[in-house]
């Protein structure tokens, strides 16, 4: 008798307990949504700042690269027709906002996505001496996209889905390869010195927010 009711006993303890701890279960997404937001901040700083550094190595790549001797030619502008326009002024960063800013950058880097695609193609097709380091940045801005998708989640930034780019005719010559490589680094290093100022002024007022 005594050993059934301590049975008796550790079922009801133990039911107890898995009651308890399944109302602590239920409660746990109310302590996560508790946070304060300033303590949940420093993940979307460090974040924006990852953003900045990626961008950094891929402005220096584009930039080595025009400094290759195999672009060392006045390019024959407007070759693109589709390429993002880099008219933004310095006047504008520090009055951008988060979300719309994140996607507008998102549909000019999958533009430019698109065009170095189209450029790695044509320059297997002529065996340019540069394709190693292009596959390089390529590798790179996929990356960066990856990132940039991943921070956009997490601010709640809509994806804008931009129109398929329309490309110039394939290049008859390694010489139209070359110009055509030209303006579009040109434009990328633009976008480059762009997107990196905005992520680090993004990433500086997200730290204010964060101590107000």
């Amino acid at each position: 008798m005594v050993q059934y009711l301590w049975r008796v006993d550790s079922l009801l303890v133990d039911s107890s307990s898995f009651l308890l701890l399944s109302l602590l279960l239920a409660q746990l997404p109310l302590f996560t949504s508790a946070v304060p937001a300033h303590n949940r901040r420093p993940n979307v700083v460090h974040e924006l700042d990852r953003l900045a550094n990626q961008t950094k190595n891929l402005r220096q790549i584009t930039a080595d690269l025009l400094k290759e001797h195999a672009f060392e030619t006045d390019p024959e502008q407007h070759r693109f027709k589709s390429l993002p326009l880099m008219n933004n002024r310095a006047s504008d960063i520090n009055s951008l906002e988060m979300r719309p800013t994140l996607s507008q950058l998102h549909a000019d880097l999958k533009s430019f996505e698109h065009h170095f695609a189209w450029l790695s193609r044509a320059s297997r097709k002529h065996h340019h001496p540069a394709l190693p380091k292009l596959g390089q940045m390529m590798s790179l801005i996929k990356s960066l996209t990856s990132m940039l998708e991943h921070q956009m989640m997490r601010v709640d930034a809509q994806r804008v889905s931009p129109p398929s780019p329309s490309m110039p005719p394939p290049p008859p010559s390694q010489f139209d390869v070359l110009q055509s490589s030209q303006e579009l680094l040109l434009q990328f290093r633009l976008f480059c010195d762009w997107a990196q100022r905005v992520f680090s002024v993004l990433s500086t007022k997200s730290k204010m927010s964060a101590v107000q």
